[in-house]
């Protein structure tokens, strides 16, 4: 599993060149224009990334929740020096989003590149990951009634909405997931961790690239065939609503009283509603029904039905009007 990024308030920090270098990869001029935070000032931060303010932790590095001397709460992703991934990880978080900005999207407020050290730095997300409120062990505090869980929905759609039309070149995410949602003060989604992001111009229909995401959101086309498109993302956000109605993941192998997989069941049995997750309490049927994924029995790689396509084909009326 890879690291979720946990992040606050923007900073203002001067620009300039970082120092050092990133073991022989030319980041020169992509980390010029941004932010840029001493590794002295984030040891300050996270008290010497002391292990009490960890809050996620993936195959490339650590988040530690940071509090800089202006009393700005920040998330702080520390990225393995040993790995040439994790380097190129940090190379394309910039690359993909430092300049990008929309309130269902994690803010990349800053970096640190001195020597080997390789930190980004995210705003502080009060609640934590999608993946802990909805799928861990849930807090007595933590009500995800539907009324919360649609709008989650939503707003995942509103942000991948920006990223597949608004930003120039468009943003393929390729890691849509649970624990790559992020949850504000009020329960609002915002996108993180876009180390595995693909820019996308204009002008072409795919890419053709290796495979990277997670098991059980890739889409079927992408994973055999290699060939990535914006559905892809679209694909992954259709597992995720799933996740999000039923609470439950769609990677354990428990549906129905057997040992199926939530995609599995639903294929064989189509029965939605019985995924509807009985913590939630009362909720709309017909309006969830309209927010989960159909399945077409002629085609697997198109499982999901296109009104789940954000702004277009997810409830078309709500999202227009926002």
């Amino acid at each position: 599993m890879r690291c979720s990024c946990f992040g606050g308030p923007r900073v203002d920090r001067k620009k300039g060149p970082a120092a050092g270098t990133l073991h022989g990869i030319n980041g020169d001029l992509l980390i010029q224009d941004i932010n840029h935070l001493s590794y002295k000032e984030l040891r300050s931060a996270t008290d010497n990334f002391h292990t009490s303010n960890k809050i996620g932790r993936g195959g490339f590095g650590t988040v530690y929740k940071g509090t800089l001397k202006s009393g700005t709460q920040v998330a702080v992703k520390t990225l393995s020096a040993q790995s040439n991934q994790g380097v190129q990880e940090f190379l394309n978080e910039i690359k993909t989003i430092s300049k990008v900005k929309h309130p269902n999207l994690v803010e990349l407020i800053g970096c640190c590149a001195q020597g080997s050290n390789r930190i980004l730095v995210y705003e502080y997300v009060e609640n934590n990951s999608l993946d802990r409120a909805l799928l861990g062990s849930r807090s007595t505090d933590i009500k995800l009634d539907w009324g919360r869980r649609s709008a989650i929905c939503l707003g995942i759609a509103r942000g991948l909405d920006f990223l597949h039309k608004e930003v120039v070149p468009h943003i393929v995410h390729r890691d849509i997931k649970a624990s790559n949602i992020l949850l504000d003060k009020d329960f609002n989604p915002k996108i993180g961790d876009f180390g595995l992001a693909k820019l996308f111009p204009d002008n072409i229909t795919h890419i053709s690239t290796r495979i990277a995401g997670t098991t059980g959101y890739l889409a079927p086309e992408y994973a055999l065939g290699g060939q990535l498109t914006m559905k892809a993302d679209v694909y992954s956000f259709g597992v995720l609503i799933l996740e999000i109605v039923s609470g439950r993941s769609s990677a354990k192998p428990s549906w129905g009283g057997t040992q199926k997989l939530l995609l599995e069941w639903l294929h064989e049995e189509g029965k939605h509603l019985e995924l509807v997750d009985p913590e939630m309490g009362e909720f709309p049927e017909e309006e969830v029904i309209r927010f989960l994924p159909r399945f077409r029995q002629s085609q697997w790689g198109a499982f999901f039905h296109e009104r789940i396509l954000c702004r277009l084909y997810l409830l078309p009326d709500e999202l227009s009007s926002s």
